[in-house]
């Protein structure tokens, strides 16, 4: 089983990480700081429609500060989705703030209502960490989803990623009717490749959410991570694999039951190969920010030296044990399994 750091430490943008933000439109001044919804005058629990406590508190502000965290949130929202076109925001405003208790990063998740439909959507206001930053950056890069966020200071705006999380789809989809086990499976391989790949840890149930997407005949399943913390932070090797964590036990049993060892090694390529042309497109993006990540210290020389050792013995290249930096190991990792032309460099 795997044991996660009870404490992951929160590691500062660095200078060069900044100048990678700021070149690819990520840095922007945002009118709200992380820091200024701390000032709460109340909050209470948040449950859910089943009356279940999620653990979040709903948070209430004195009212002028109300008033000014509303015109700042929704200019924040107006930033993240219209690059600022406020002409489109008019209808907008916060009809809720809630606060995160547990976990490392204490987010604020804030909902935005369309007061002429009732339709909502939310964001997230976080402390910036610079591993989660390269988690994000990865993600966009490297994976089929695009990822929308914007970064002032210490403060780290993220979109809301929409889906059923994964702990509430095992245990209420994978046994409906309806539900396409096969293909839950085949995303399952697919998804644990590319976390690996990409070194992206923590990929717990409650961590990950499942996007459903109906097809002519039948369903098609997308899991995308929503928690990024982990990124190259953790010294085992099995924590960037999703396959295991006992929360993913069921979905693992679909694996080995109806998938063919020959049928799951033949996804797995098909996803490198996907990877591989998105890292063409993207190579020079890539390179930036690998170069960012080999100068910069996302974790603790320990774990830096039990990874690359696991790595090393996973697949059978001295090549790892050369490395100095979770930077080191990400490139390397990505060459490793998804480089096939001489003439394509990753950082």
């Amino acid at each position: 089983m795997n044991t996660i750091s009870k404490k992951k430490f929160f590691y500062p943008i660095s200078d060069g990480l900044r100048k990678y933000l700021h070149h690819y439109g990520r840095d922007t001044k945002l009118p709200v700081k992380y820091e200024d919804l701390l000032h709460y005058s109340d909050s209470f629990p948040y449950f859910d429609k089943k009356g279940v406590d999620t653990l979040w508190e709903t948070v209430m502000y004195e009212q002028q500060s109300q008033d000014e965290l509303n015109h700042g949130l929704t200019m924040i929202y107006a930033l993240l989705k219209t690059d600022g076109d406020m002409s489109v925001m008019e209808h907008l405003y916060v009809s809720r703030i809630d606060y995160c208790t547990f976990g490392n990063s204490n987010p604020f998740r804030v909902q935005i209502m369309n007061q002429l439909n009732d339709n909502y959507d939310y964001f997230y206001v976080k402390r910036a960490d610079a591993s989660r930053i390269y988690g994000l950056e990865l993600e966009h890069i490297l994976s089929p989803s695009r990822i929308n966020y914007l970064v002032d200071g210490d403060t780290l705006i993220e979109e809301h990623i929409a889906g059923i999380p994964g702990d509430i789809f095992i245990k209420e989809f994978v046994d409906r009717p309806g539900s396409n086990k096969v293909r839950i499976a085949k995303e399952f391989v697919k998804f644990n490749e590319r976390c690996f790949v990409r070194l992206l840890g923590d990929m717990r149930s409650y961590n990950y959410v499942v996007d459903i997407t109906p097809d002519f005949e039948d369903e098609q399943y997308r899991v995308r991570p929503i928690d990024f913390d982990q990124q190259s932070y953790e010294g085992k090797k099995t924590m960037y694999l999703p396959q295991f964590f006992k929360d993913n036990n069921v979905i693992v049993d679909l694996v080995l039951k109806l998938l063919k060892p020959e049928t799951v090694k033949q996804y797995q390529n098909e996803e490198r190969t996907l990877m591989f042309r998105r890292l063409k497109s993207a190579r020079y993006r890539l390179k930036d920010l690998i170069d960012c990540m080999r100068k910069d210290t996302i974790s603790t020389p320990e774990k830096v030296e039990q990874l690359k050792k696991e790595l090393a013995e996973h697949h059978k290249s001295d090549e790892f044990l050369k490395c100095k930096c979770m930077g080191d190991l990400v490139r390397l990792n990505l060459k490793t399994i998804l480089v096939k032309a001489p003439n394509v460099a990753v950082g």
